[in-house]
């Protein structure tokens, strides 16, 4: 076997290869095709010789000792390449398919030229510890009398439950909805998350220990002083709920969504659950508008696709990314540069610069949007502002305009009012350094703290709040 001298200037970087795209809109199937282990060990090989890595200490917030898990893989060694990865991060098999991977971001071999293929290596990483028998439940090693409630099963929740357990306190993590995963489960479709990938980890959790109660709705079904009685804390994991909307006339028509809603009718649907189907979430033979950018908007236009949608146009008040860095964005800091998904590729007009004036109805039903080109300036502050373009507005045709703009904050208003907890000016709630609010044993993690953030950065939270919890139960 020959051996290179210097792989990451012999060995092209590989993507995963996508699925023919006719064949791909037919159905809810992932997206991506595997790569081989032979594919994934010639690729790690490119991380090596590094010389300083920023990746797992500047790039990713779970600080993956990436160049030690790729050397391993370069060497074929999958299991201590494993054993590695589950060092620091609980739950590789989402973030290996979901994550931007922002490792790639400050890859050494990306400042003048292709980064390692790091996420596309930590899934086959994990998926050959599955494959193998090497991936089993975390049991601790002492169980203790300690108990502690988790709200929330998204990926901040599942992390703090995680971690909880492993140190022997006793977990029972509530959910609102009918199955575990939150935004994994019901804001991101099948087609970039199977959600056997989740359901699969959720069983380990349960031969771990930690209990799941569902369709249970905090303040509701139970209120937040009777969990706070019965556990020695309890921990916020809601996500970031409040969906940024368009404040525009017209804006009450029928056919106008907020994108997670969209997205969770879909997936409860490929999930088979039993519910009342609303026709005016289907884009079937309609004129669909996705506005706002990001993985979002991206989820909803590979799902009106799929729905059979007659087009599908993307439109964002933003300017569109330059194709390679700008000055004031230099390595190795996250490229802010033009990307496209694979949802984008299936068959989606995108414009940019746009903003939405009014919604055009006709017998209750959106029909159009009036828009209008603008383009920003910068002012005397500083600061940028847009003006609308002269002669630039415009009608769109819309039968179904899904609102994927982000989050404004939390939207758990009836346990911040029970727990009295503290807020600051916009709503945000307060937190120490152990992640505990304002009441006493009530803790905060993941976006509900944060604000809306990536997966990765959600479990991270969720890791360490856990560690700020388990300092004060049991030490």
């Amino acid at each position: 076997m020959t051996t290179l001298s210097k792989p990451f200037l012999e060995i092209p970087r590989r993507n995963a290869e996508e699925r023919p795209v006719e064949e791909r809109i037919r159905d809810y199937n992932k997206t991506a095709k595997e790569m081989t282990q032979e594919q994934v060990v010639e690729q790690a090989k490119r991380c090596m010789n590094c010389g300083v890595p920023f990746c797992h200490n500047y790039g990713c917030p779970l600080l993956n000792v990436i160049p030690e898990i790729n050397h391993a893989v370069s060497r074929g060694q999958w299991h201590k390449a494993l054993d590695l990865l589950l060092d620091t991060s609980p739950f590789p098999e989402f973030t290996g398919i979901v994550c931007p991977a922002l490792c790639e971001g400050s890859c050494v071999n990306g400042k003048d030229g292709d980064s390692v293929t790091n996420r596309e290596i930590e899934h086959r990483v994990i998926e050959t510890g599955y494959e193998n028998g090497w991936v089993r439940p975390n049991l601790p090693l002492v169980r203790t009398n300690k108990r502690v409630a988790v709200i929330g099963s998204g990926p901040s929740g599942l992390s703090c439950a995680e971690y909880l357990n492993r140190a022997g306190i006793n977990v029972t993590v509530y959910e609102v909805a009918e199955h575990v995963g939150g935004f994994m489960r019901y804001g991101i479709p099948d087609f970039r998350l199977p959600k056997t990938v989740v359901e699969r980890r959720v069983e380990l959790m349960k031969a771990a220990g930690v209990r799941f109660e569902m369709n249970v709705r905090i303040g509701k079904d139970i209120s937040p002083e009777y969990l706070l009685r019965g556990n020695d804390a309890i921990v916020l994991c809601c996500g970031s709920r409040a969906p940024r909307d368009l404040k525009v006339p017209g804006r009450e028509l029928s056919g106008i969504h907020f994108a997670v809603d969209y997205l969770t009718q879909q997936n409860r649907i490929n999930g088979g659950e039993i519910f009342e189907f609303d026709e005016t979430k289907c884009a079937k033979d309609k004129h669909v508008v996705v506005i706002g950018g990001g993985d979002t908007g991206a989820n909803c236009i590979g799902t009106a696709i799929r729905q059979g949608a007659a087009d599908v146009m993307q439109i964002e008040i933003m300017p569109n990314a330059p194709m390679k860095r700008a000055a004031n964005n230099p390595w190795p800091e996250w490229p802010r540069i033009f990307k496209e998904s694979a949802s984008h590729k299936e068959g989606c007009s995108r414009k940019w610069n746009i903003n939405t004036l009014e919604a055009i109805g006709e017998n209750g039903k959106v029909k159009a949007l009036r828009c209008s080109e603008i383009e920003w300036l910068r002012g005397e502050d500083g600061r940028m502002y847009n003006v609308p373009k002269k002669d630039g507005e415009f009608i769109l045709q819309a039968d179904l305009v899904l609102l994927a703009m982000g989050f404004v904050g939390h939207a758990i208003p009836e346990i911040v009012s029970a727990f009295n907890l503290r807020t600051d000016e916009r709503g945000c709630i307060f937190r120490d350094s152990t992640g505990m609010t304002s009441a006493k044993g009530v803790y905060i993690a993941g976006d509900c703290a944060t604000g809306q953030s990536l997966v990765v950065r959600a479990i991270t939270d969720g890791k360490q709040v856990a560690n700020g919890i388990i300092r004060t139960l049991l030490n």
